[in-house]
């Protein structure tokens, strides 16, 4: 097989890490993190504040260089070839990271130009941008003006001045509005219809739920679960529970009718009035609601639904997300 053909066949993987490692004083970020990621597909990187989701991104972005383990960026080492593997791709981080006191006109034709576009070219490059995130009315506003949801969809197209190969989305729609989110969305979706492939780190399962073909769930530097988004909700049972008691203080005696039908172990919640469990077999909900009754223990109210991000957590980790981010941080200290 010659290089030109092993190439070919190693860019059927726009990404291939194995064994990321970042260590930051005593702090490993970063514990072994294996990741194969699709040309062309949509990777959701989940995972609470602290787990070491934007680490990683920054190691592949060649932006940090890891301590430990290799990875290729379609077939490129991410050692060696650094130069080759950021002509191909293009980070959006948390943050806006244009220039506020600019309009959005301005900041899209000074990328442009940087990039190397003409004057003339950039500027149509802009244009085609600004009409594309529904931005043309807000053209010649400073960006500093913008809402929230403007400011992400400005810097995303800032960030597709030339449409990368791979793009890394950091935690792109933390803070917006349903309806921006939605945009933000759309957007992702139009990118992977010109082949783009976009690694999507996020907190949100509804939003990985949306857009991801695979999802990896990550926390304290590690990557505990892999899969589809349905494989990840039917690891934790393919139901949730939620019980809300009008007396907290049958919580106990509940919880232990609760278990014996349902056959499983009940999560403990913030709320002293509340019971939450997964489930194999739903159906079983109503029997479990059933014997509360019989046994006199006032219910105010119950939902059964899929599992959410937390309850993802609650399984697979013991603890809720915000838990996890609390130890992250305590961890980093």
């Amino acid at each position: 097989m010659t290089t030109n053909q092993a190439r070919n066949l190693a860019e059927e993987w726009a990404v291939e890490a194995k064994g990321l490692v970042k260590i930051f004083g005593n702090f490993k970020a970063v514990d072994g993190v294996d990741l194969k990621i699709r040309k062309g597909s949509v990777y959701g990187f989940l995972g609470p504040n602290g787990a070491g989701k934007t680490t990683t991104i920054r190691m592949l972005a060649t932006l940090l260089t890891p301590d430990g383990g290799s990875a290729r960026i379609f077939g490129h080492d991410l050692a060696t070839e650094t130069a080759a593997i950021r002509s191909r791709i293009s980070l959006t981080g948390q943050y806006a990271s244009i220039d506020e006191d600019l309009t959005g006109m301005e900041n899209l034709v000074l990328i442009s130009r940087l990039m190397g576009y003409p004057r003339r070219e950039a500027k149509a490059r802009a244009r085609e941008l600004l009409s594309a995130f529904n931005l043309t009315e807000a053209a010649r506003r400073q960006v500093k003006n913008y809402s929230g949801g403007m400011r992400r969809r400005i810097d995303i197209a800032a960030s597709i001045v030339v449409t990368p190969d791979l793009l890394f989305l950091d935690e792109p729609t933390t803070g917006l509005d349903p309806r921006s989110r939605n945009q933000v969305w759309d957007i992702v979706r139009a990118l992977t219809q010109v082949g783009t492939t976009v690694l999507l780190t996020t907190q949100y399962l509804e939003e990985a739920d949306q857009l991801a073909d695979r999802i990896a769930v990550i926390n304290k530097g590690k990557i505990i679960a892999e899969g589809t988004s349905g494989e990840l909700k039917a690891s934790v049972g393919s139901g949730t529970l939620h019980v809300r008691l009008l007396d907290s203080s049958e919580r106990d005696r509940a919880a232990a009718i609760l278990e014996k039908r349902l056959g499983t172990t009940l999560h403990e919640t913030a709320d002293a009035s509340a019971l939450l469990a997964q489930l194999d077999e739903p159906s079983l909900a109503a029997e479990a609601l059933n014997d509360l009754i019989r046994e006199n223990i006032g219910v105010s109210d119950f939902s059964l639904g899929q599992p959410s991000l937390d309850e993802v957590f609650l399984t697979l980790t013991g603890e809720s997300v915000l838990q996890a981010e609390r130890s992250n941080e305590e961890g980093s200290n």
